[in-house]
């Protein structure tokens, strides 16, 4: 006989006096108190109404299964199989439980990036159109127009004029005039410009040497592009081809900050004297403005998307409120310092070469662009017109740098550098330095306009002398980044040192040794 609950012969019988049906004592006295009542005919049933049954004490029957060894055997495999099988299960539910759990953490990060991205272009479009409300030569209705329909330097096809072009808010008579007054100072000051006594004499740079070397960029992506550096605080910048620009105070020797932000190589960088204000341009055809703050950092404030093609050169005009971006898509464009806006981009029909290299004029109503045609081109600012063209050069003109006595113009291409004098036009001297395979990557002025530096496979350092009298090479410095090619090349602060970009990722800075100064000096 088995019990009506669990089916099983029990242990202690007992029966039920209302139905005559047979329980496990255990089982119907755990029912009855919970329920009170039959758990098969549901009549209400009491302990009163459990009598138990008396059996003799017989040793419970072995099942047929756990009999023989077999049987057992049989019976532990089954539960094996049934083990297994329920194992197998709860992986797969596992895997599932981990896949969906991922999905959700991918898209609560991607929900995340949007949401950042889009607070930052809000911002910047609000500090955008705050900046250009503010600025006085723009008509209030030109400016809204303009900025309203900027978002994080991109203009849409609102802003589009006839024929496609986009319209820019031109020029104004009061930059212009702005312009013509910078012009008529700086040229003053410059016919009673004297040579600084603090400037290094010849004999210090022939004992230039290499004082340090620092690793500032990535070694996956070697190679520096650019060079500047901030005289008034010996702060130089770089630019990488790891698509990083970074600031490196040259006199504590550390690296104050790595502006990223670029998707491609950074190809030309400069310091607005004023504000901390640092520019950056780029072969993701994107110009950015980066604003520094009080605890050494900067931040990017504008990022400028006017051009079509990669942007080669940047350049800062001598007020410090304007700079020129040129590219290789045949254009270059003037822009407000403070607001970021494009004022106008100069294209000339007839040019269908990129721009490889760009520089104002010390007085700044002179622009200078280098070609991918070999060709310098020389514009007027405030009519924005090419008025000469300087021919002569093999490949594209990869540097260009005004002398600080506004005569002169050195140009870098790949058959060497060649002297200008911008009074008559012409070309006065060359410099073929390097094998053809060799070009010339960089020149510069020091800002006396004494010495000039011309960066290939070598560092080489001339004295300037004039139309007629002979520009004497006084020191080369070997390029000790054991690829061959100096990208690079700048003076610092009264020519005391030069700082010194290659294709590897070391900043390289060469000048006079300690303890070589007080020799010099006696």
């Amino acid at each position: 006989m088995n019990c009506s609950i669990s089916g099983e012969v029990p242990e202690e019988p007992v029966v039920s006096t209302k139905s005559g049906l047979l329980y496990e004592k255990r089982l119907i006295e755990r029912h009855i108190s919970d329920y009170g009542k039959c758990p098969v005919t549901g009549e209400v049933l009491t302990m009163d109404d459990i009598v138990p049954v008396k059996t003799g004490k017989i040793v419970k029957p072995r099942s047929l299964t756990a009999a023989s060894i077999p049987g057992m055997l049989g019976m532990f495999q089954n539960e094996w199989d049934a083990l297994m099988l329920s194992n197998f299960a709860l992986e797969q539910q596992l895997h599932t439980a981990r896949q969906e759990l991922s999905h959700a953490l991918y898209q609560h990060d991607a929900a995340c990036r949007v949401i950042a991205r889009l607070k930052k272009e809000r911002d910047e479009a609000r500090s955008l159109l705050a900046q250009a409300e503010r600025q006085a030569p723009l008509p209030a209705s030109v400016a809204t127009a303009n900025v309203s329909a900027l978002s994080n330097g991109k203009r849409e096809s609102g802003d589009m004029g006839p024929g496609g072009k986009r319209m820019r808010p031109g020029v104004s008579d009061s930059i212009i005039a702005e312009l013509t007054e910078c012009n008529a100072a700086l040229s003053q000051q410059r016919k009673k410009r004297q040579i600084p006594p603090t400037l290094a004499p010849i004999d210090a740079l022939e004992r230039y040497t290499q004082l340090s070397s620092h690793p500032l960029h990535k070694t996956n992506k070697p190679g520096i592009t650019s060079i500047d550096i901030n005289l008034s605080k010996d702060i130089v910048a770089t630019g990488g081809v790891d698509s990083s620009a970074v600031l490196f105070d040259r006199t504590s020797g550390e690296i104050l900050s790595t502006l990223n932000g670029h998707s491609k190589k950074v190809t030309s960088v400069k310091f607005v004297a004023q504000n901390d204000v640092f520019l950056s341009s780029s072969a993701d055809k994107t110009v950015r403005i980066w604003q520094g703050s009080e605890d050494g950092k900067y931040d990017c404030r504008h990022i400028l998307k006017d051009h079509t093609a990669e942007v080669q050169a940047v350049t800062v005009h001598a007020t410090n409120n304007y700079f020129v971006t040129a590219s290789l898509d045949t254009t270059w464009c003037f822009y407000d310092l403070s607001s970021g806006l494009c004022l106008t981009q100069v294209e000339d029909l007839s040019n269908s070469m990129g721009y490889t290299s760009a520089a104002f004029h010390p007085d700044g109503l002179i622009l200078g662009t280098g070609t991918t045609g070999a060709t310098v081109r020389i514009w007027d600012v405030k009519s924005r017109g090419n008025v000469a063209n300087f021919d002569g050069h093999t490949g594209a003109v990869t540097a260009i740098s005004f002398s600080e006595n506004g005569y002169f113009l050195a140009t870098a291409a790949h058959d060497g550098v060649k002297l200008w004098d911008l009074r008559k036009l012409k070309n006065f001297r060359s410099f073929e330095l390097y094998d053809q395979d060799t070009p010339t990557n960089s020149v510069d002025f020091d800002h006396s306009g004494s010495y000039l530096a011309i960066a290939g496979s070598d560092i080489r350092v001339y004295q300037v002398g004039s139309v007629k009298a002979e520009w004497n090479c006084i020191k080369t410095l070997p390029d000790l980044s054991g690829t061959g090619k100096a990208t690079c090349v700048k003076f610092g602060t009264d020519a005391k040192y030069l700082a010194v970009g290659s294709m590897d990722r070391n900043l390289r800075i060469f000048g006079l040794p300690e303890g070589d100064d007080a020799s010099t000096e006696s």
